[in-house]
């Protein structure tokens, strides 16, 4: 597992210098991918607290409510997005929270890394002073391995904090990286 781990690292590296990949702000043009994008991730039900897809209006109106929304394009392909905004309001609106969306066939190759290296970086230039995930599920094993080795830590356990679709109750994590 640990040499699984090393291996990604540089093809992350190579990810990074790599002209394939771009990270750009959402617009309307890309709504149809993005909308598909994030409700594939919705109907898996194994890590979006949504559980109801997106209308291709709904989901507008959400990405374009975000403090960014930004997709990630492999060779011109719309293939991730994530989204960055408050996880709370007023006094408790310094701390950020994300979701991060990536197609199936997208997953695995390290392209997760460089949607949280960015928001990381954008929460940072919104002025942000953290960002918070609020149910990271103890079952997404990949997403915690990346999020622990982007500096997150697990703050608490969130005991049966997912349902999952066959009425069953998984725990989930609040994560937490420092961006000061």
């Amino acid at each position: 597992m640990i040499n699984n781990i090393k291996l990604k690292r540089k093809e992350v590296l190579k990810l990074t210098q790599n002209e394939n990949y771009k990270i750009i702000p959402y617009e309307e043009k890309y709504l149809k991918d993005a909308a598909a994008i994030w409700n594939e991730v919705v109907e898996e039900q194994n890590s979006f607290p949504q559980n109801v897809p997106f209308t291709e209006t709904e989901a507008d109106e959400f990405f374009k409510s975000q403090t960014r929304t930004a997709c990630l394009f492999e060779d011109g392909k719309m293939v991730g997005i994530y989204i960055l905004h408050p996880k709370n309001a007023g006094n408790c609106g310094h701390i950020a929270n994300c979701s991060y969306g990536l197609t199936k066939s997208a997953r695995g190759k390290g392209l997760g890394r460089l949607l949280v290296e960015d928001s990381i970086t954008e929460g940072q230039k919104a002025g942000f002073r953290g960002i918070q995930f609020n149910a990271v599920v103890s079952t997404n094993y990949a997403a915690i391995k990346l999020y622990q080795r982007l500096g997150f830590k697990i703050l608490a356990t969130v005991p049966g904090g997912y349902k999952n679709p066959d009425g069953t109750y998984t725990d989930t994590y609040i994560m937490f990286k420092e961006l000061i």
